[in-house]
């Protein structure tokens, strides 16, 4: 992670940034159709980037679902950055928002081959595989508290 710095995003910049790295990783790497990328919790979720010489190379955001629940999603990080602990470090970050907001659980959707990233950070599978824009994905949930 060298020179990465993970924070809440805090100006139009950062959303560009972290619009592209979306568009790069679901749209151009996994084929997501593009009409399906952004949607509707943007706009009220709390996000994160990773930054690097003033580059957002990862990102995710966390949704409130309920006064004690949030969901993460649109974890995404530049492949030149990854396997460099990127994404760990934006869970950890969001995880610690959640709690700063009085979230007893969070939940998400992980892509199939991300399931064991989740199971690291203490996520339980709930439920077995469904579709989600084309890509297996699995509910998984953890809490904190």
């Amino acid at each position: 992670m060298d020179g990465v710095v993970v924070r809440l995003s805090a100006s139009e910049e950062d959303a560009a940034g972290l619009r592209a790295l979306r568009f790069e990783v679901f749209v151009d790497e996994q084929g997501v159709p593009a009409d399906e990328e952004l949607d509707s919790d943007d706009d009220a979720a709390v996000h994160a980037v990773a930054v690097q010489r003033g580059v957002v190379v990862g990102t995710g955001r966390l949704v409130l679902v309920s006064a004690l629940e949030a969901r993460v999603g649109r974890m995404a990080v530049s492949a030149t950055v990854r396997g460099q602990g990127v994404g760990g470090a934006l869970l950890r970050f969001l995880e610690t928002e959640a709690r700063s907001r009085g979230i007893a659980r969070i939940v998400l959707h992980a892509q199939a081959h991300a399931q064991s990233f989740y199971d690291k950070h203490g996520y339980a599978a709930e439920g077995g595989p469904f579709m989600e824009a084309g890509i297996e994905h699995i509910s998984m949930a953890k809490n904190l508290r």
